[in-house]
């Protein structure tokens, strides 16, 4: 694949993962309540997910996907539970900041990325964009095992960091919030982000 093809995916790519969107909102609701605790595997399972969706685009399987549609409806609500237990544990979490106070729990490893993979297994606009927005930009009937790598390495390259820079960039505004006050608000308010994303993908 040359340079040019790449980069120009790799633009079209960028533009729709640092897009706001359900699974951008999820990270940061999360990060916002609970720091960056199980960040990584988090964002781990939409890359993952990513993998998946440009596997079966690349290999001709968007027929076979089509065929098991309801297996994908299936991985959607499985997200939105997940979202929606991870609200209800925001919601009820304690805000305080004494020395004494029990750090907040948040998901790690597994349950951390199995939630993330589907919720992006299941998401309409990641299914959009692989099935129908990057076949304009890269030759499907061209892909060869070290282009599909070439195009592999460049979206783990891409949605980590642009993943990790919203991380960040929520974790930096959480931590100017020093009050318990503003802590309990911003709990309650991650949570009702969670919760309204769940809402918003079970329904799309």
């Amino acid at each position: 694949m040359s340079v040019s093809s790449l980069l120009l995916f790799a633009v079209v790519y960028f533009a729709a993962v640092a897009t706001p969107e359900p699974g951008v909102a999820a990270l940061v609701a999360r990060v916002l309540a609970h720091g960056l605790a199980g960040v990584a595997p988090f964002i781990a399972g939409y890359v993952v997910g990513d993998f998946v969706w440009l596997a079966i685009a690349a290999t001709g399987m968007a027929v076979l996907a089509h065929e098991f549609a309801q297996l994908f409806v299936a991985l959607k609500f499985a997200g939105v539970a997940y979202l929606l237990y991870v609200a209800w544990g925001m919601a009820r979490s304690s805000a305080s900041l004494g020395a004494a106070a029990p750090p907040a729990r948040a998901a790690r490893g597994w349950r951390a990325f199995s939630g993330s993979l589907s919720l992006t297994l299941g998401n309409p606009k990641v299914i959009v964009f692989f099935l129908s927005i990057m076949p304009l930009v890269v030759d499907l009937e061209a892909m060869s095992p070290a282009i599909f790598l070439e195009i592999a390495a460049t979206m783990a390259l891409v949605i980590s960091s642009t993943l990790f820079a919203y991380a960040l960039a929520a974790d930096r505004a959480r931590a100017m919030l020093r009050s318990t006050r503003a802590m309990r608000l911003v709990r309650r308010g991650a949570a009702g982000i969670m919760a309204g994303v769940a809402l918003a993908i079970a329904t799309r």
